[in-house]
């Protein structure tokens, strides 16, 4: 059931949801998450079984604000605070000590944790009505939601209400916040290593986790090895039902033209303008921004799978940090393939 987030009598219904242990769709600035009371094993063993995700394949936890933290980690070094300064509430997750003996199962039972402020008006709102001391809520208060995104694991992000409802069916209560402004999931940055590392890039980039913290951040394949694991940072992930193919504009073109005017259950997303004979290609022009191409990035693959398609051709993202977060999504969307 979708209902409307900009509603109060929805933000209460979706708190008391929070609070007695149920599943809620919410809207975030980066994608929709399938949220779930974190200090609540049995509330997030639900999100596990929902999306067929391992459950030693961690969640991050959402907090209404920096004092949330307190509740969930412990030992967060000057440079991790100086991102907190810096970035939140916003697309930035921090991965740090865990508090013993809490969100053992949002963590997949690692003495670390994830933890995210996200500035999307309705998850904030929520966020506060879950953990306030309001009588008229029933329950205890919830102070952090595990939130992995409201889909099948492995499979496309959720960027609006009704892609979760196609997901999930109308069981689930979802509130609907409008598409996601930035459309891929959070910058992850383990905090846990005395100096930062980048586990998974998103809209913000490493040139500005630097300039916050004072400290150029480490690729995780800089380390001896790759943990603590976190959400979203296997090989293979983010993947439509079609098979992905990354290639270059001019690969592209010679491809299109091999196959003439039998082309057909194809789809094309390019920045560069390519020519097709076929009819029955579908055809999608990227932008050239790279916050416009990660804000639309998962609803055009949604789409094309809803197109029928087999094949996603899709031109090779630039180079630049801007765009790491978008090509490290495309190339675990090929990678499933």
């Amino acid at each position: 059931m979708i209902l409307d987030g900009q509603r109060p009598d929805s933000i209460t219904a979706a708190a008391t949801a929070l609070r007695g242990g149920a599943l809620l769709g919410l809207p975030t600035e980066t994608v929709y998450g399938l949220a779930a009371d974190a200090a609540s094993d049995a509330a997030v063993a639900q999100i596990f079984t929902a999306k067929g995700r391992p459950s030693d394949h961690p969640l991050i936890v959402h907090v209404a604000d920096a004092s949330g933290i307190a509740r969930f980690a412990r030992d967060v070094p000057p440079f991790a605070q100086a991102l907190v300064d810096a970035f939140w509430p916003g697309p930035l997750t921090l991965i740090l000590p865990r508090q013993p003996g809490v969100a053992t199962a949002a963590t997949g039972g690692q003495d670390s944790v994830g933890l995210r402020c996200p500035s999307h008006p309705v998850a904030q709102a929520v966020l506060r009505a879950a953990a306030s001391g309001d009588p008229a809520l029933p329950g205890e208060p919830v102070w952090g939601v595990a939130a992995p995104s409201a889909n099948r694991f492995g499979r496309v992000s959720p960027t609006t209400a009704r892609h979760v409802a196609e997901e999930f069916g109308d069981a689930l209560l979802v509130l609907d916040g409008g598409p996601c402004e930035v459309g891929i999931e959070s910058t992850i940055i383990d905090c846990t290593r005395g100096r930062p590392v980048l586990l998974r890039p998103g809209a913000i980039t490493r040139a500005q986790v630097a300039a916050a913290c004072g400290i150029d951040p480490l690729s995780k394949e800089e380390l001896p090895d790759h943990t603590p694991r976190a959400s979203g940072t296997l090989e293979a992930h983010y993947a439509p039902a079609a098979r992905v193919r990354l290639m270059d504009a001019r690969a592209l073109q010679a491809g299109l033209d091999v196959l003439g005017a039998d082309a057909a259950h194809l789809a094309v997303y390019a920045r560069a303008a390519l020519r097709t004979r076929s009819a029955r290609v579908v055809m999608r022009r990227m932008p050239d921004d790279a916050a416009a191409a990660a804000q639309q990035l998962f609803a055009a693959l949604r789409g094309f799978d809803d197109a029928g398609v087999k094949l996603i051709w899709i031109e090779t993202p630039p180079g630049s940090t801007d765009w790491e977060g978008v090509r490290d999504r495309l190339q675990r969307a090929a990678a499933a393939g």
